[in-house]
C-alpha cells in the first residue's frame, strides 16, 4: 500500500480559530465537495503563514458562507487571515497506481 494525495484545498484563507471547540477543522460544504472531502475524514492542514503542519479532521460548516474554522488545540496553530492548504490522501494498492 502507498499513500497518495487525494485533492486539496490550495491557499485557502482561515476565517476563524476556536480553542474551546472539539478538535477539528470546519469547513464549508461547497468546499469539502468540491475536494472529495467527507465529514469526519483525516485531513492534514498547512499553515503558510507559519509553516505550521497538524492533522485533524473536517466538519461541515455552514453552505456557503466560505467557513474554513481551525477548532481546538489547532486553533492555537493558525490564527484568523492565515493561508493554508488542507491535504486529503488516499491509500493504494500498488496494482492500482
Amino acid at each position: 500500500m502507498r499513500t497518495m494525495l487525494k485533492s486539496k484545498i490550495h491557499r485557502a484563507t482561515c476565517t476563524g480559530a476556536d480553542v474551546d471547540y472539539e478538535g477539528s477543522i470546519t469547513l464549508d460544504p461547497v468546499l469539502m465537495e468540491a475536494a472529495d472531502i467527507l465529514p469526519h475524514e483525516q485531513v492534514h492542514v498547512v499553515d503558510c503563514n507559519n509553516g505550521s503542519r497538524l492533522v485533524t479532521s473536517a466538519i461541515e460548516g455552514t453552505r456557503g458562507e466560505g467557513e474554513v474554522i481551525l477548532n481546538g488545540a489547532a486553533a492555537r496553530l493558525v490564527n484568523s487571515g492565515d493561508i493554508v492548504i488542507i491535504i486529503s490522501y488516499k491509500q493504494l494498492a500498488e496494482s492500482e497506481l
